[in-house]
Parts: structure tokens; C-alpha cells; sequence
């Protein structure tokens, strides 16, 4: 599976404004409802489910980085983005420190093979130093687009 199988082009945030996490979370969602790939009645239960998923344990896994999921009722296919902040989000990261790197990830209940594949696959790019230097470079949607091409390449 690779990143730009589930990462909503259209979706991709460049400048995350948000300055906590359940802002975070909803302006990331917004924009997958905006690119068309979530429906107006699903975009509250889809943050709802999110933000529960956060009372668990935070999602944000430190050195800048955060990966919020879930798995969702509606959906019929898995879908996420990417969202940058230039200034760092209070995510309650393990580490203390603010996230400037998220991957979203919302994926249907029947999928839970998908879901993990998908969780795996981005865990292991962010463990790669030079992924995560390009991706804090970028400073458009294409930029980040073209990040996660040479990444899916890489794996192929």
C-alpha cells in the first residue's frame, strides 16, 4: 500500500492554522470534507470518533509528528490526508513538544487489514530522516505531493 493509495491530493493542508489539537483535528477533516470524500452529515461523527480515539492515548508520537485515526461506519474506502503547521500544534505528543507533521487517517469499520497496513506504511516513512527534512520543506500542496510520490517510488 502506498501513501498516495489513501492521501486525498485535493485534501493536503500546507498551513495547518490550528493552534490545539481538537482544532487540529477539525480542520484536517474539513478538508476532507471540502475535497469531496466525506459527507456533511459523517464530518462531526468522524471528529467525534477522532477525538475519542485521542483519549486512549495520544496519536501524536513525538519529535514533531502526530497521526490521528480512526475507523468509521460510513465509509466505503480508506482516506486520508496530510497537514503541516509552520508554527506547531499542542497535540499532547508523548514527547511534550508541538507537532508541525500530521497524518489523518479515517478508514471504513470493515477494513481493520487496510486501516493498520496504512498506519504501518506511514509510521515507517516517518521514521526516515530524509522524508521528514522534504516534508517540513514543502510549501505547497505540490510540494508535499511530490514528497509522498518519491516516498511511494522508494517503496515500491
Amino acid at each position: 500500500m502506498k501513501l498516495l493509495d489513501f492521501v486525498v491530493r485535493e485534501a493536503v493542508v500546507v498551513d495547518l492554522q490550528a493552534g490545539g489539537k481538537e482544532e487540529a483535528i477539525r480542520e484536517m477533516v474539513g478538508s476532507l470534507h471540502r475535497a469531496g470524500r466525506l459527507a456533511d452529515h459523517d464530518t462531526e461523527s468522524v471528529i467525534r470518533a477522532i477525538l475519542s480515539r485521542e483519549e486512549l492515548g495520544s496519536t501524536g508520537i513525538g519529535q514533531g509528528v502526530a497521526v490521528p485515526h480512526t475507523r468509521h461506519p460510513t465509509l466505503q474506502k480508506l482516506i486520508g490526508t496530510v497537514a503541516l503547521s509552520r508554527r506547531g500544534v499542542d497535540f499532547a505528543a508523548l514527547d511534550g513538544e508541538p507537532v508541525d507533521i500530521f497524518f489523518l487517517l479515517v478508514s471504513p469499520q470493515n477494513q481493520p487489514g487496510d486501516h493498520l497496513r496504512a498506519l504501518e506504511n506511514i509510521s515507517r516513512h516517518l521514521k526516515e530522516e530524509r522524508f521528514v527534512h522534504f516534508l517540513r520543506q514543502a510549501r505547497t500542496q505540490e510540494n508535499i505531493i511530490e514528497v509522498l510520490e518519491e516516498a511511494d517510488q522508494g517503496s515500491a
